[in-house]
C-alpha cells in the first residue's frame, strides 16, 4: 500500500489511475456484458477518491474518472468524430467532479458510522444527478446509464418496472459504496453490511410484490434486416434487398412488418414508384409495413427521419418525425462555434429537422404501436409517454451500420429490454444491419436476435399486456427522491457550517470586589 501511495503521489499518475478506474464499469455493458461486475466496478474509483489530499484534488479525480467512463462508453465514436470524441468525454466527464468531492467529504479519513449511513444515500443521489444532467438530449442523451447494464437480470427488470433505470443506478452505486466501506473503513462495517442487506431486502420485496404484466393477447410481428449495403446506388439496392426479404413473409399471418432506420432513402412523395412497390408488398403479405424515410421532404423544407406506415392502398398518412436528434451525427450543436467538427470527422454536414410530437399509430385490428427512431429508445420518458397514450407495442427503428464492428449495436439493442420492463409493453428493435431483437412486456428477450452478420427476416409471436406499471404511473420518482436527499444534505451541511462559524458567547465578567465586599468603582 505504501508503494501504491507513493506511486499515486504524482498528480499525473493519480489522474491516469482515476481515468482507468472510471472506465472499469463499461465492462458490465455489452459486448462484454459482465452484468455482475457493475456491483463492484466503482470500488477502485471510490477508494481512490476517498484518499484525495484536498477537496480540489477530489474534484480532479472525479473529473478524470468521468472522462474515462465517458470515453470508454463512447469509444466506438472515434472513427467518426476522431479527436472530438476526447473533447466530448472531457466535457461530460466534468459532471462527475462534484461527485468526487462528495466521496471524499463523506468517506475520507475515518468516517463515523453516521457519516457512512449518510453516504449510502447521498453518493447514489449524486451519481443520479450526473446521469440526469447528461441525459439531456443536447448533451448526448442517457446512453450508458449504469442501471442499463442489468438488462438481462430478471430481478433488476422487475425493479425497473417500479422505479425505472434510475432506481437500478441508485442501488448499484449504493452497493459499490457499501463494498468500498467494507474494504477500507473497518470501524464502519456495520452500516455497510446493513446497506447490503437493505438492498437485498428491497430487491426481494419488489420481486415478490411488484405486479407482473398480465398477458391478454398475442401478435405476430416480423423484422426485416437487409444487412450492410454500401457503394454506388446503395439506397436503391438496399430497398431492393428489403423488398426481396419482405416477399418471403407472404402467407405468415402477420400483424406488422418493421423495417429499420433509413430503410427508405427517398421521400415517398417524390418517388410514387417506391410508394407503389411498398403498397404491393403490403398486399402480398396482407400486412402493414412500417418503414423509415431518411430524406429531404417534398412538402416542407429540410431533411427528416420519419417512421411511415404503408398499407395495401399505399401511404396511410400516419407518420412520426424523429424528435430527438443525435448530436453531431444528425445535427451540430451551436454550429457557428462547433462546425469545425465536420472537418475532423463525420459530423452532420446539414442539420436534420425535428418532429414536434410523439405519435401512436393504429395498424389495424385494434393494434396500436409507438414508433421511435434510433437513440430515442434510450429515453425512458418517451416510452412512458407512448404507453400512457395507449401504445400496445413499442417500436424502435435503428441503424448502427457506421459502428458495425464495435460494441454499439449490441448495447443499443439491450436498451429495449429496459424500456419494455419499465412500461410493461413489448418492444421491437429493428435495425438495418443488426442487432435486431424483440423483448416481451417483462423485458425478457423473445426468440433469437439478428446479429450484425445477418441479412434476413425474423418473425416473433409477441405477448401483449395492458396493465400499468408503477413507473408509468409515478414517473421518475427515484430522481425526485435523489434530488431531495441532496438538498436535505446540503441544507444540513449549511446549518452545521453556520454553527461552527458562530462565535461562542462571552461569559459575563463579574465586577471585582473590595475588601469590604462592595464592588470596586472605577477611579477610586
Amino acid at each position: 500500500m505504501k508503494t501504491l501511495g507513493h506511486w499515486l503521489a504524482s498528480p499525473w499518475r493519480r489522474s491516469a489511475a482515476a481515468a482507468v478506474a472510471g472506465a472499469l464499469p463499461v465492462l458490465a455493458f455489452p459486448a462484454p456484458a459482465l452484468w455482475w461486475w457493475a456491483y463492484v466496478a466503482l470500488v477502485p474509483w471510490l477508494l481512490l477518491l476517498r484518499t484525495a489530499a484536498t477537496g480540489r484534488r477530489a474534484l480532479y479525480d472525479g473529473w478524470c474518472g468521468g472522462f474515462g467512463f465517458m470515453l470508454a462508453m463512447h469509444h466506438w465514436l472515434l472513427p467518426s468524430l476522431h479527436v472530438f470524441t476526447f473533447v466530448i468525454a472531457a466535457l461530460l466527464g466534468a459532471l462527475w467532479a462534484p461527485w468526487g468531492w462528495l466521496v471524499r467529504r463523506l468517506l475520507g479519513g475515518s468516517p463515523a458510522r453516521s457519516r457512512v449511513v449518510v453516504a449510502l444515500l447521498v453518493l447514489p443521489s449524486g451519481w443520479l444527478a450526473a446521469e440526469l444532467v447528461r441525459s439531456w438530449q443536447g448533451l448526448g442523451g442517457p446512453w450508458g446509464m449504469l442501471g442499463s447494464s442489468q438488462w438481462q437480470v430478471a430481478p433488476a427488470l422487475r425493479l425497473a418496472s417500479v422505479g425505472g433505470v434510475w432506481l437500478l443506478s441508485f442501488l448499484i452505486v449504493a452497493l459499490n459504496v457499501a463494498v468500498a466501506v467494507l474494504i477500507a473503513v473497518r470501524e464502519a462495517r456495520v452500516p455497510a453490511v446493513a446497506g447490503l442487506v437493505a438492498t437485498a431486502a428491497v430487491t426481494s420485496a419488489v420481486w415478490t410484490l411488484a405486479p407482473r404484466p398480465a398477458v391478454d393477447g398475442r401478435v405476430r410481428i416480423a423484422v426485416v434486416q437487409p444487412g450492410v449495403v454500401d457503394g454506388p446506388r446503395s439506397a436503391e439496392r438496399r430497398f431492393a434487398r428489403e423488398e426481396q426479404l419482405t416477399r418471403q413473409l407472404a402467407g405468415q399471418d402477420l400483424d406488422l412488418i418493421v423495417w429499420g432506420e433509413s430503410s427508405v432513402g427517398f421521400d415517398l412523395g417524390d418517388r410514387p414508384d417506391l410508394a407503389r412497390r411498398l403498397a404491393d408488398l403490403s398486399r402480398e403479405t396482407n400486412t402493414g409495413i412500417l418503414v423509415n424515410v431518411d430524406a429531404r421532404r417534398s412538402d416542407k423544407p429540410g431533411i427528416y427521419k420519419s417512421s411511415v406506415l404503408v398499407g395495401p392502398d399505399g401511404l396511410t398518412g400516419q407518420r412520426y418525425d424523429k424528435m430527438r436528434l443525435v448530436p453531431f451525427g444528425e445535427y451540430v450543436p451551436a454550429r457557428s462555434l462547433l462546425g469545425w467538427a465536420t472537418s475532423v470527422g463525420k459530423a452532420a454536414g446539414e442539420d436534420r429537422r425535428r418532429g414536434s410530437q410523439p405519435v401512436v399509430m393504429d395498424v389495424g385490428d385494434g393494434l396500436r404501436i409507438g414508433p421511435m427512431v434510433c437513440f430515442e429508445t434510450a429515453f425512458p420518458d418517451m416510452t412512458r409517454h407512448l404507453t400512457a397514450e395507449g401504445a400496445d407495442v413499442l417500436v424502435g427503428q435503428s441503424a448502427t451500420s457506421t459502428f458495425q464492428q464495435s460494441w454499439a449495436p449490441a448495447q443499443h439493442a439491450t436498451l429495449a429490454a429496459l424500456r419494455a420492463a419499465e412500461t410493461g409493453r413489448p418492444m421491437v428493435h429493428s435495425t438495418l444491419t443488426g442487432v435486431s431483437a424483440v423483448y416481451g412486456p417483462d423485458g425478457r428477450r423473445i426468440g433469437a436476435p439478428l446479429g450484425t452478420d445477418a441479412s434476413a427476416t425474423s418473425v416473433h409471436e409477441i405477448p401483449l399486456a395492458h396493465g400499468t406499471t408503477p413507473y408509468v404511473r409515478l414517473g421518475d420518482w427515484t430522481v425526485h427522491a435523489a434530488m431531495l436527499i441532496l438538498a436535505a444534505w446540503a441544507a444540513g451541511e449549511g446549518v452545521r457550517a453556520l454553527r461552527l462559524r458562530r462565535p461562542a458567547p462571552e461569559s459575563p465578567v463579574r465586577p471585582a470586589r473590595t475588601g469590604r465586599g462592595s464592588p470596586a468603582r472605577p477611579g477610586r
